[in-house]
């Protein structure tokens, strides 16, 4: 019988009893998950999206460095003029393909 070493150092067995380990873990805290009331988790659920909204704004007002209002000014009419060219180049590709889909169909 050949005995096969991973070449991974530190990884366990594949036996089935570790598998089977694995599984009764997940399936412990599935169910400790389920136990509680859906009033109850739901107040959780409510408790800790009312924490994180009130964290970002917290994080938004304190933490972060913002541009000043004339860098955010140029930079919004640089984003526009941007915008309307690539806008008007899909555009002009979109006539260009119109066109001559028209004239390949009118061959038929």
């Amino acid at each position: 019988m050949v005995e096969h070493w991973s070449p991974k150092p530190g990884v366990g067995s594949s036996s089935l009893s570790t598998r089977a380990n694995k599984i009764a873990w997940y399936e412990k805290f599935i169910l400790s998950a389920v136990e509680g009331s859906l009033s109850t988790r739901a107040k959780i659920k409510e408790m800790n999206l009312v924490n994180y909204i009130k964290d970002s704004f917290e994080e938004l007002r304190n933490k972060l460095s913002w541009i000043s209002w004339e860098e955010a000014q140029k930079s919004t009419v640089v984003v526009a003029i941007f915008t309307i060219l690539f806008a008007l180049a899909v555009f002009a590709v979109d006539k260009f393909f119109q066109a001559g889909l028209t004239e390949y169909f009118k061959l038929f």
